[in-house]
């Protein structure tokens, strides 16, 4: 039976105001993840990219002044390839070694028989402790004149590093640190790792397959969305590296820290700078707003690049889908 067209001219209507409700009650769902991505992402996102191109002492009005902060920041400022290098190879180093250790940790508690609760708060424990805390711990740890560490090494009679105090000793240093603190990946990878069938480790155990070829084909696959998650969330919070290294700088270096003091990170010879300490030092000590800004979005298009890298299926972890 066809529709008349007084029929059709009657239903359209209808079906329009039906496709307004959906569409209404649909924004109306998504409307707190809109606001939030405004509000915490893109307003703050493009006000900084505004910002990269004017002058501005957040004192005095905005003044454009074009690509000059541009031109400053990769010409002119003498701090930013070593701060770009250090955060660079803090990303590279320490996030490979967290996601090892950490999946090397889970492995191992979740193969223990006795006494499981117990190393996994042991390991866990580290991860709780305040970010300034342990660093001062860290750095006290591994005092070159009076640390346990470097009197133990000497005791057995290994020539033990200055660490932090030692240019080429500093970074590997704040590696360590954070391995030290690695339980946030152990939970993460134990929880993964418990989750993989048994009953692919018994079929690949009863076809002869070893504790290696077990792991490659059968834990390895299972994991691999795991792994990828810890890796692109490293990147961003070592992109993002910034209390760890200052405050174990200025501990090393023996300068004061108090009220109204001027941090100057770096020590020793810019070893531990990082891009995130020039972003601050820029816009909140010397209130060169437009260049902090220009450093910020440098690091928003390494993290982007790095990222879309690693999601890539074949390119990164991911495996492709048949």
């Amino acid at each position: 039976m066809s529709l008349t067209t007084a029929d059709k001219a009657t239903i359209a209507p209808e079906l329009r105001r039906k496709h307004l409700r959906e569409r209404l009650r649909t924004l109306g769902f998504l409307s707190p993840w809109l606001v939030g991505f405004s509000v915490f992402f893109a307003y703050p996102l493009l006000a900084t990219v505004y910002f990269s191109f004017v002058h501005y002492n957040q004192i005095k009005p905005p003044e454009f002044v074009g690509l000059r902060n541009w031109k400053y920041v990769f010409t002119q400022m003498p701090l930013f390839g070593p701060a770009l290098w250090n955060t660079l190879w803090l990303v590279v180093v320490m996030v490979a070694l967290r996601v090892v250790f950490g999946l090397g940790v889970g492995l191992l508690v979740t193969k223990i028989k006795s006494g499981v609760g117990f190393f996994r708060t042991a390991f866990y424990l580290p991860y709780l402790a305040p970010p300034v805390a342990a660093t001062v711990a860290f750095v006290f740890l591994l005092n070159p004149a009076t640390g346990p560490v470097n009197e133990i090494l000497g005791a057995v009679g290994i020539d033990a590093p200055t660490w932090f105090n030692d240019p080429a000793w500093a970074k590997p240093s704040l590696v360590l640190l954070s391995l030290w603190g690695i339980g946030d990946l152990m939970v993460i990878f134990m929880a993964a790792l418990l989750d993989v069938p048994k009953e692919q480790y018994e079929a690949a155990q009863l076809d002869g397959a070893g504790a290696w070829a077990r792991f490659r084909y059968v834990t390895w696959p299972s994991i691999t969305p795991i792994v990828l998650f810890a890796v692109v969330t490293g990147v961003v919070q070592t992109m993002q590296y910034y209390t760890q290294a200052l405050v174990a700088g200025k501990l090393a270096s023996g300068v004061s820290i108090g009220p109204g003091s001027v941090i100057q990170p770096g020590y020793p010879d810019h070893s531990t700078i990082t891009v995130p300490q020039l972003v601050y030092s820029l816009g909140f000590q010397n209130f060169n707003t437009g260049a902090a800004c220009v450093l910020s979005l440098v690091l928003f298009a390494i993290a982007m690049a790095v990222t879309t890298l690693l999601m890539r299926k074949r390119a990164g972890l991911l495996q492709a889908e048949d």
